[in-house]
């Protein structure tokens, strides 16, 4: 039997939006907590994560909440964790393998750790996706790769997904692809590549702001694939 593919909804921001995704087969609802227009204030992240756990998602369960970073203190983490009860920590900066595992297992959480597909500059000797995951084996739950800047509408070159597919399995790793997702071509990415997961915030807008229309189309659409 196909695997489904799990669904993560980044960058909410409102109470309202979140209660009308009751009873999609959502996995994931993503909050930014790094500079960003989708910036959301602890006191506001609670009750957003009060409302996420009311929902039934995917399997009748809840969604799992995750919060964006990018190279926060542990400290902050942790003040933060305490006003604001995350299921994971997906950290998109310079985090070391190091930093991922204290953090997973000092704050108990799951950590996601995002890559950036930069191009790499000319003359330079590309890493092999192995080589770039494989310290982050026994620290991470999750990879996930992005465009450079991440929550930018932006697509990168999918080839790359196929080599980074293949690491993380390799490593037994989930691997989540963002970027420029939106309705009109998530098909097309999962019946190329069939990632374990994919990761939509700006494709779901309208004006800035979540729309539930486009949020239960892409949902549709990753269903149909």
């Amino acid at each position: 039997m196909k695997q489904q593919t799990r669904i993560k909804i980044c960058g909410l921001m409102d109470v309202q939006t979140i209660q009308q995704m009751d009873g999609l087969p959502i996995h994931e609802i993503g909050f930014i907590f790094a500079p960003s227009k989708r910036l959301v204030e602890k006191s506001t992240a609670s009750q957003l994560i009060s409302a996420a756990s009311k929902l039934k998602a995917a399997g009748g369960e809840r969604p799992r909440t995750v919060g964006v970073f990018v190279n926060e203190t542990f400290a902050n983490l942790q003040e933060l964790l305490l006003v604001a009860p995350l299921d994971v920590v997906q950290l998109h900066g310079n985090e070391s393998a190091a930093f991922c595992q204290m953090v997973r297992e000092q704050l108990n959480v799951q950590v996601w750790k995002v890559f950036s597909m930069k191009k790499e500059a000319e003359g330079s000797s590309p890493m092999s996706a192995l080589e770039r995951l494989t310290p982050y084996r026994a620290a991470v739950d999750a990879l996930l790769i992005d465009a450079p800047g991440g929550g930018t509408g932006q697509t990168f070159d999918w080839e790359a997904i196929k080599e980074y597919m293949q690491a993380a399995e390799e490593l037994g790793i989930t691997l989540y692809v963002a970027g420029g997702l939106h309705a009109g071509n998530v098909q097309e990415l999962l019946k190329t590549y069939a990632p374990n997961g994919i990761d939509v915030s700006s494709g779901v807008e309208t004006d800035g702001r979540k729309d539930i229309e486009k949020i239960r189309l892409f949902v549709r659409r990753v269903m149909e694939a």
